[in-house]
């Protein structure tokens, strides 16, 4: 009931037609994917505003590939089919979140001021530091796909990619922008009136997602998300005096992997 009523408070405080649970989730999936269901021409100013519902649309991408993946565990090597799972997820994407892993490894790793880190992080060229960690994260991200039992492989790509989605919504609510930019509408929104109830919202369909489709361990991935995205928070704190879309970016693909670890590591034990 509580999620209906801070949606409902969000349409009412714009007082806009426009403005509708509908409109908020098409310009949120414009916004998170590259399915063509067209943004409107405030769409990023919708997709901020309706920031709590960004698990539903991981749910969304991570049925997708989850489809994909346990369709095709009857014909292909398990490898093959996580580096497929995984291309998949990125191709839906438009790699925007696995460019921000990139930058995000660049910066971190360059040694130099708040101000150059920034500067590093914006290069549009990717050094040792990005590439590095995204052939970790990308390459363990598609082993933990394709270690997963086909009886649980849609269950557990539908909650990880939830889980990536809550994580930035965390990140959003509990940070700030190191600068203007593309993240600072949905920091600005998450700041905003309904805050804690915002988060709340999100936090509950996170764990519909999760204990529906994992039961208990869809509880470990509720705790496993702001755990990451707290982590780095703090870690962009100290290097960049905040968060930025390329950190945010980057929290989504390493809840992601997390997640799925997390699946693996309980499956031995639930």
């Amino acid at each position: 009931m509580f999620v209906k009523h801070v949606l409902t408070g969000i349409e009412r405080e714009h007082g806009s037609p426009t403005m509708s649970v509908l409109s908020g989730l098409k310009n949120s999936l414009a916004f998170l994917t590259v399915i063509p269901v067209g943004m409107d021409e405030d769409g990023i100013a919708q997709a901020a505003e309706y920031m709590p519902c960004f698990p539903i649309i991981g749910a969304i991408i991570g049925l997708a590939s989850g489809t994909l993946v346990w369709a095709l565990h009857d014909f292909l090597p398990p490898l093959v089919v996580g580096m497929l799972g995984l291309g998949f997820i990125l191709l839906v994407t438009g790699v925007h979140h696995t460019d921000g892993l990139l930058d995000f490894g660049d910066a971190v790793m360059y040694r130099g001021s708040r101000e150059k880190k920034m500067q590093v992080m914006r290069d549009q060229q990717t050094g040792a530091g990005g590439v590095s960690l995204g052939l970790v994260v990308l390459s363990t991200t598609a082993f933990g796909m394709a270690a997963l039992d086909r009886s649980i492989v849609l269950q557990s790509m539908v909650a990880s990619e939830a889980a990536g989605k809550f994580a930035m919504v965390f990140q959003a609510w509990a940070g700030k922008s190191a600068r203007k930019g593309l993240n600072t509408p949905f920091v600005e929104a998450m700041h905003g009136r309904w805050r804690r109830l915002r988060l709340a919202t999100a936090l509950a369909l996170l764990l519909a997602v999760s204990v529906l489709a994992l039961r208990i361990t869809g509880l470990v991935l509720t705790v496993a998300a702001p755990l990451v995205a707290a982590a780095m928070l703090m870690i962009s704190r100290r290097q960049f005096g905040g968060i930025t879309g390329d950190v945010m970016g980057a929290t989504n693909e390493l809840t992601r992997l997390v997640s799925l670890l997390a699946v693996l590591v309980s499956a031995k034990w639930v």
